[in-house]
């Protein structure tokens, strides 16, 4: 059975999501402050964390920022309040895989997860070599590492997951809507605004100028596009 974390200090918004995710079969803990919620993520084992941003004690960016740090990559799944445009960019950019606007259904956020849970079961078996390599850039999907001329790359889960993506799609012009359903495994037209902030993101960490990106091309009126520099 599937766990998930639920972290609200709203009891309301708590038994809503634990109704409703156990009505799916989900096993459901929760926590109504921070430094509960790190505390129990930390010591055990869960497919999803539902985090809400503005908690007791530790905030949700701060939660988020330390499951990262010790190298934690279960999806977060951020709660922003209505029209926070600043606290969704944040909280992906310290490492969230997705958010959700209040008021919420919580039938968009069980969708949502079992649209997480069908991208990871149809990945295929990686083969005995999976490194891929684009110009500079040495990708290790199975280590979770990525390097540029040798040097790590510091990248959120997510980072990653869009640079593998990238990689195993060089030449191909890929849309938003593409990106978002390859990588956030569900479609909602309304979210690609997520793809162009994780995109830019990304572009940040890879390229040497982020203005004029030799690897991550924008293809105006259709999405993005990997090269391979060739110098």
């Amino acid at each position: 059975m599937k766990k998930i974390l639920v972290v609200d200090d709203e009891p309301a918004i708590v038994t809503l999501l634990q109704y409703n995710l156990e009505k799916e079969h989900y096993a459901v803990s929760t926590a109504e402050d921070g430094d509960t919620a790190l505390s129990l993520a930390l010591q055990e084992h869960f497919d999803f964390i539902i985090l809400d941003l503005m908690l007791p004690g530790l905030d949700g960016f701060e939660v988020t920022k330390k499951l990262r740090g010790a190298h934690d990559a279960t999806p977060i799944m951020i709660l922003t309040a209505k029209d926070s445009e600043t606290d969704k960019i944040v909280g992906l950019e310290l490492g969230a895989d997705d958010y959700v606007t209040k008021p919420f259904s919580p039938r968009e956020i069980v969708a949502r997860i079992k649209a997480i849970e069908r991208r990871v079961q149809n990945q295929p078996e990686a083969p005995a070599s999976n490194v891929l390599t684009v110009g500079a850039l040495v990708i290790d999907p199975d280590n979770y590492k990525a390097t540029k001329n040798g040097e790590r790359l510091q990248l959120t889960p997510k980072e990653f997951e869009l640079l593998v993506y990238f990689a195993k799609r060089v030449g191909k012009i890929l849309s938003r809507d593409a990106l978002l359903n390859g990588v956030w495994g569900f479609e909602y037209p309304a979210e690609t605004r997520m793809v162009d902030i994780q995109v830019s993101h990304l572009r940040d960490k890879i390229e040497d100028d982020p203005k004029h990106s030799k690897y991550i091309k924008t293809v105006r009126g259709f999405g993005y596009q990997m090269e391979a520099p060739n110098d």
